[in-house]
């Protein structure tokens, strides 16, 4: 493993675990703002917004820079972003601050992805783009109950001052071991937008958005499932979580390496699996054990679609996949929302708490749809260059 992809995940380790660890703190943020939770709950939405937004604007804005040079610099974001939530004096200032490490987000893992993927032959691209997202998974495992565990005992402060740190350490290792690539990186700002005229990217970021919209209909549910369905203990809920992390560590080494393989049937392969395993957690999450090993299976199906997802945009955006990596980000966030206010509206018409499960499924369902579609355009599009090719030798 290139010494550069360490770096990546380092970096995405500290971006994964300052966009979730604030579910964990909510109570103290609201105890020390003297707001509701629903208010301090919106710090997760801010956040969300956040990466939508500049995911896009951030990585137009660094086309014509060297990629090392704009992972520097959103790093910065980042810090500054998480420094200002750490000092916080007010409930607006902390909101501030959450967006401005959100802002980086998308445009690290857009241009990361990239990075990752040209440091290593074209066969292992996918398995690269995992490495990097380890990091973000790792963040789910370690992270995020670490963060919380921390923000719980010190007060909620000194996670963002954790998170920061985490940055610092990520910012150095960019510097020192990801190495400058050739000048003039990537074909500019009118090239990368004019990725957005193929049919193929909106395909490949529309399976993006179903997909975690899938996964995010479910896991979004998680804790009351657990607890009102299951019979798990509040406290219990920390370790499922736990276990839902080192599925999503399996599931993204694992996707992307059946990506390098074959990266379409893989896709769909998974978006099966995803929506079979959230069939079955309807009836699983009845009982303890089954619904344990379930979240593990969940875990690992969700987050295996990640790399192939990422590596399809890159390959349909052809010579200009910065812009379009980094959309893919975006649509991943708002698959998240999406998810999440859908299988919330099941349980607000008073379907129950498994009730989020068969909406994750019809979503993955979707995703599966959409990306069979594209498929027999790829072939279409093979078959009619090769009819071509054939009557250019005629």
């Amino acid at each position: 493993m290139p010494a550069a992809l360490l770096a990546l995940a380092i970096g995405a380790f500290g971006i994964g675990t300052t966009e979730f660890v604030i579910m964990g703190l909510l109570p103290e943020v609201a105890t020390d703002f003297g707001v509701s939770i629903p208010s301090a709950g919106l710090l997760i939405s801010g956040y969300a917004l956040g990466v939508v937004v500049g995911a896009p604007l951030l990585t137009a804005i660094g086309s014509k820079v060297s990629r090392k040079t704009v992972l520097i610099a959103l790093m910065g974001v980042f810090i500054v972003g998480n420094l200002l939530s750490a000092v916080a004096p007010t409930y607006g200032v902390l909101m501030t601050g959450r967006i401005v490490a959100a802002l980086s987000h998308g445009a690290f893992f857009g241009v990361g992805s990239v990075v990752a993927a040209s440091l290593v032959p074209k066969a292992k691209q996918a398995s690269a783009i995992a490495l990097m997202f380890t990091g973000l998974t790792i963040a789910n495992v370690l992270g995020v109950p670490g963060g919380t565990a921390l923000g719980q005992h010190f007060g909620w402060r000194s996670t963002f001052w954790a998170v920061t740190a985490l940055g610092v350490i990520g910012l150095l290792g960019i510097v020192f071991l990801v190495p400058r690539q050739a000048s003039a990186e990537g074909p500019g700002l009118r090239s990368e937008l004019a990725v957005f005229k193929s049919l193929q990217v909106w395909l490949a970021l529309a399976m993006t958005a179903l997909g975690f919209a899938g996964v995010f209909a479910s896991f979004t549910y998680i804790a009351p499932m657990m607890t009102e369905v299951a019979g798990f203990s509040a406290g219990a809920v920390t370790w499922l979580l736990v276990l839902f992390g080192g599925g999503l560590v399996v599931g993204n080494l694992l996707g992307g390496k059946a990506a390098d393989r074959s990266l379409m049937p893989s896709l769909y392969l998974i978006l099966t699996l995803l929506a079979a395993v959230l069939v079955v957690f309807v009836f699983t999450a009845h009982a303890k054990v089954p619904s344990a090993v379930t979240i593990a299976l969940f875990g690992a199906a969700g987050f295996a679609t990640v790399a192939p997802l990422q590596k399809r945009v890159m390959d349909k955006a052809h010579g200009a996949p910065a812009l379009a990596s980094a959309a893919n980000i975006a649509a991943f966030n708002l698959g998240n929302a999406v998810g999440a206010y859908l299988g919330g509206l099941t349980i607000e018409r008073g379907l129950g708490y498994t009730a989020p499960n068969w909406v994750g499924a019809a979503l993955a369902v979707a995703g599966l749809v959409v990306a069979l579609f594209s498929g027999v355009l790829d072939r279409r599009t093979s078959h009619a260059s090769a009819l071509v090719l054939e009557g250019s030798h005629s």
